[in-house]
């Protein structure tokens, strides 16, 4: 009776343990008034079946939605995509540039050092709410920004500095 029990307990511990990490994660904070935000971070599929990310859910936002960006015509375009691929054992980062979890309609500006409970869905059946922290990424973009200036390069329509 004793060995069906502790093998009724292995087994019920690895049927509840993920085949996908979520790393790395966090969302952008926001100005007041700034209505929309995204979230970033890193998936790890630990299985040997490619699965995607199929929808993301929030309380913080109206609308959360998967995105990406393309080049068209010298333009960077972001726009929604059914689902993020991440391959057997392999990971897929959501980065800035590329895929995302796009918050749309946010109830409340998004402060730094705040917490963002994002629940994922998968194409496999799993489904992972993650507790992740808002960060402010604009101190590093201005020092992008200045860097080009500081190079005589333009930005915008605009000029920023001489060429």
């Amino acid at each position: 009776m004793k060995n069906f029990l502790l093998l009724a307990l292995l087994s019920a511990s690895t049927l509840f343990a993920s085949n996908i990490e979520v790393k790395d994660a966090y969302v952008r904070a926001t100005p007041p008034g700034l209505p929309n935000s995204a979230a970033f971070m890193t998936i790890e599929n630990k299985t040997n079946k490619d699965i995607a990310l199929i929808k993301a859910t929030s309380d913080i936002s109206k609308v959360v939605e998967l995105h990406t960006h393309s080049m068209k015509d010298g333009v960077m375009k972001m726009y929604q995509v059914p689902k993020i691929d991440i391959p057997a054992n392999k990971e897929t980062s959501l980065k800035p540039g590329g895929f995302h979890v796009m918050l749309i309609g946010l109830h409340k500006p998004l402060k730094e050092k705040e917490n963002v409970t994002i629940t994922l869905n998968f194409s496999n059946g799993e489904n992972k709410t993650i507790t992740i922290p808002v960060k402010s990424v604009m101190g590093g973009m201005m020092k992008k920004e200045m860097k080009s200036v500081k190079k005589g390069m333009s930005c915008g329509t605009g000029k920023c500095g001489s060429n």
